[in-house]
């Protein structure tokens, strides 16, 4: 129960006395992140030393190499990635933001002002 405290959520929407609709900030971040994989030329995402012994042992985690900060009902979303040798890194970047930004806007109607790429590595074949 506690664990679920530390997580922020945020209302996206609130219904006419039905109810509200709540989003983790992780959710944001998987759906960032899967949108990122789509794109050809994306060899992995990038995370931190944790996150990398935790895909290791076996457990997926779907936001590795993702940052999200949600204000309202704007969200700024930071991409960490590895990328494939031979591929264009201006070419694939502009095509990540495009599909995070759209998946973003389309799954949760929040509003995304930017799309920042690092890029952590190019994998060799």
């Amino acid at each position: 129960m506690a664990k679920d405290m530390e997580k922020n959520t945020y209302k996206i929407q609130s219904g006419d006395g039905i109810g509200e609709v709540q989003i983790a900030d992780e959710v944001i971040a998987i759906i960032a992140g899967l949108a990122a994989m789509e794109v050809k030329g994306v060899a992995s995402m990038a995370g931190n030393i944790t996150k990398e012994l935790v895909s290791k042992l076996g457990m997926k985690n779907l936001s590795k190499g993702v940052e999200v900060e949600v204000i309202g009902t704007t969200a700024s979303v930071i991409l960490s990635l590895n990328l494939e040798y031979g591929y264009s890194i201006p070419a694939v970047s502009a095509k990540v933001q495009e599909r995070v930004k759209a998946a973003i806007q389309n799954m949760t109607g929040l509003e995304v002002l930017d799309v920042n790429i690092r890029i952590a590595s190019v994998e060799l074949p």
